[in-house]
């Protein structure tokens, strides 16, 4: 059974600091490419920051020189580092693995910067 759990969600205040982490299982992790998405409230999903199963990174332009995604492939996770938060980051973000034409979505942690 595939299962993500994401954590490290919460409340800061802008300019402050949250670590996301994504604890994958059920899948060959090393092998998927993975991924951070946000919903803002309103708005529809958007990409954040990617990383390969070779581990090249991408990140939306919004969040470039802020967030840093990593990934362990020894313990299965992914992670979102992000700094220098602004209130526009305040979104469910999710985490999604992709293998070929086979994706996974976790089910989403809350994020809240305050201004």
């Amino acid at each position: 059974q595939v299962q993500f759990v994401e954590s490290g969600g919460g409340l800061v205040q802008a300019g402050g600091s949250l670590r996301l982490s994504c604890a994958a299982s059920g899948i060959a992790f090393s092998a998927h490419a993975m991924a951070w998405y946000r919903q803002a409230p309103g708005n529809e999903r958007e990409l954040v920051a990617t990383i390969s199963s070779t581990g090249n990174t991408n990140y939306a332009d919004s969040v470039k020189g802020r967030f840093t995604i990593s990934r362990d492939n020894a313990k299965n996770t992914v992670t979102l580092q992000m700094n220098s938060l602004k209130p526009d980051d305040t979104a469910v973000y999710y985490c999604k693995s992709r293998y070929s034409y086979t994706t996974y979505w976790g089910k989403g942690t809350l994020v809240t910067v305050s201004s």
